[in-house]
Order: C-alpha cells, then sequence, then structure tokens
C-alpha cells in the first residue's frame, strides 16, 4: 500500500538525471514522456524529495516550450541534483 501512495505523490517517471550542471543549475534528463514549460517536476533522489516549475528548457542549447519522449532535455531547476535521480511530473 505504501508504494501505491507513493507513486500517487510523485506523479508519472519522466526521466533520469544523466548529468548536473552545477554552476548553471541545470540537470540534463533523456525524456521518457512529453514534458511543456509551465508543467512542474519533482526531483527524488537521495534525501532530495523537491518540486521544482519547468521555467526554461532547452534541447541542444536551444530553448524550446515542449520536448517529447526520447528527447535529451536540459531543465533549469532549484536544487542541487545528482546523476540518476529519478524525475517525476506531478
Amino acid at each position: 500500500m505504501v508504494k501505491k501512495e507513493a507513486v500517487k505523490t510523485e506523479g508519472k517517471k519522466i526521466g533520469v538525471v544523466s548529468n548536473y550542471f552545477e554552476h548553471v543549475g541545470v540537470i540534463a534528463i533523456n525524456l521518457e514522456a512529453t514534458l511543456k514549460v509551465g508543467d512542474t517536476i519533482k526531483i527524488v533522489g537521495g534525501e532530495i524529495e523537491e518540486e521544482c516549475p519547468v521555467e526554461s528548457m532547452q534541447i541542444n542549447n536551444k530553448p524550446v516550450k515542449e520536448a517529447k519522449k526520447g528527447d535529451d532535455v536540459g531543465i533549469k531547476v532549484n536544487v542541487k541534483a545528482r546523476k540518476g535521480y529519478r524525475v517525476f511530473k506531478i
């Protein structure tokens, strides 16, 4: 029962952090689902469980408003993340 509630609060998994660029506060992920600017994501890993609004997103250093499954995107976040942290759309 705990697992069902955890999934409900975390939302739909959209990827895993493949890199974190601390100097600019950006995570890189390969999307497993569509994501748009304006959506809210939750980053979960280690002792972190942080919600972040998607205010900007880039593909190949070019700003985009929407990205689809399979796209490699950079997303500006307000939390330090590490490689392997899971990312959910809530």
